[in-house]
């Protein structure tokens, strides 16, 4: 079984530990099985979280040993990180993910070294001043540099681990843990941590139920004007909106939808690749493939070889 080791130090900021205990200890395979081992570990018996204490089960080396190990974010940036802790990540042989200011933990064992990655954006700055060599990205979510991952602060979180058990275990154990985690799927890693909103908008300016409705409908061929005439607004408010509540354009978040029901169908069907594009809304193979290839990184044939229905 994959392991993941969470590594709390003095200083962690408790949510930041939470997420993945909840996101990764929550997720399980097609039979129903845990699709991770999580394992809490610290260099002391008692962990100092600020407003509670925390005694972890296992001490570093579990770390050293895990598949992925996770770097909660401190709520101090300029505390001391013991040097076994440090030595621990140096040493670990799996995949590395650090949350929010864990990417200042990370950065200090040399990992991130000639890589791009983020952090909470009030302390992307900091971190690009203290480590140079790493390319800090202060607008992203999350960055997946394959071996090595990073996200923003607080919700960012969850999104990079709901992104991690995608890319380990397929769309439909993703969605599964969020259900049972009671979240909603991940945003894109490239979406904005933050959004500047003009004046905020007047009640019932919210855009959840136009989205549940297109989530509804992600087979029919709509256009931003169909879009527009269901939320009883002009094509150009209907855009504002959405770039003011999604950071992103109606069809870029129509098909981003329409890719990941297809993945959960190409997983848990056996309907052939073509007949599953139309059926989630795409009017042609070749627009199907292109947009499941820019979303997901992989042709559908290929993602169904990786992630096959049971």
């Amino acid at each position: 079984m994959h392991r993941v080791a969470i590594i709390a130090d003095d200083g962690v900021v408790p949510f930041d530990l939470s997420v993945p205990i909840e996101v990764f200890g929550r997720a399980r395979l097609a039979d129903g099985r845990p699709a991770y081992e999580v394992r809490v570990c610290a260099d002391a018996d008692e962990v100092d979280a600020g407003h509670i204490s925390i005694r972890a089960p296992y001490g570093l080396d579990a770390a050293v040993e895990a598949d992925t190990v996770v770097i909660p974010g401190a709520g101090d940036i300029d505390r001391s990180v013991p040097t076994a802790v440090i030595d621990s990540i140096t040493a670990a042989r799996g995949r590395l993910v650090s949350i929010c200011t864990g990417a200042f933990t990370l950065a200090a064992t040399g990992r991130l070294d000639g890589r791009r990655a983020t952090t909470h954006w009030a302390a992307a700055a900091e971190l690009a001043r203290r480590h140079p060599a790493v390319s800090v990205d202060p607008h992203v979510l999350f960055v997946d540099e394959g071996r090595v991952l990073t996200s923003a602060g607080a919700a960012a979180a969850l999104d990079l681990c709901l992104h991690i058990v995608r890319r380990d275990h397929g769309a439909e154990a993703a969605a599964q843990a969020a259900r049972s985690s009671v979240m909603p799927l991940e945003r894109a890693g490239g979406q904005a941590q933050f959004i500047t909103h003009e004046p905020p908008a007047p009640a019932g300016a919210s855009l959840q139920p136009l989205l549940a409705w297109l989530t509804d409908n992600l087979h029919t061929n709509l256009t931003v004007t169909d879009i527009a005439v269901h939320a009883s607004m002009s094509t150009r408010s209907l855009s504002r909106h959405f770039r003011q509540q999604t950071a992103t354009t109606p069809m870029a978040w129509l098909n981003r939808q329409r890719v990941r029901r297809a993945q959960q169908l190409l997983e848990t069907t056996r309907r052939p690749v073509e007949q599953i594009g139309d059926l989630v809304g795409f009017t042609s193979p070749t627009a199907f493939r292109e947009s499941f290839r820019q979303i997901v990184g992989v042709s559908p044939r290929e993602y169904r070889r990786a992630f096959p229905a049971g």
